[in-house]
């Protein structure tokens, strides 16, 4: 039951951005970037750490979750450190992926040649 709640709610998250795609003709940097605040905005009132229990990884996996990451080490930090953990907090939870996109993207770019 567990496969079919994460392939359900997936699948979900990624229909809403294909709508936002297709219906609202957003470009893909709006789509991803409302959907990462839509993430942001979900762990902000408390619904999307039940959403990731409830689901797995059809809520942990689609971009949805970066934005979660963020506010949620924000948070943990700002009770431990304050103010300045707001930052640090971010980038103690999102720094693997957010360094695993810069090496991938480089080594992309070594290898693949786009045509103009």
């Amino acid at each position: 039951m567990q496969f079919l709640w994460a392939f359900l709610v997936g699948g979900a998250i990624c229909v809403i951005g294909q709508l936002m795609f297709d219906v609202l003709k957003l470009t893909p940097a709006h789509t991803m970037s409302t959907l990462v605040v839509a993430g942001a905005v979900a762990d902000a009132f408390g619904i999307y750490d039940p959403l990731v229990k409830f689901a797995g990884a059809g809520a942990s996996v689609p971009i949805t979750s970066f934005g979660n990451s963020l506010v949620h080490g924000a948070l943990i930090e700002l009770e431990k450190d304050g103010w300045l953990g707001v930052i640090t907090g971010i980038f103690n939870v999102t720094s693997a992926g957010i360094s695993s996109a810069i090496i991938f993207s480089f080594l992309a770019a070594l290898f693949v040649r786009p045509k103009g």
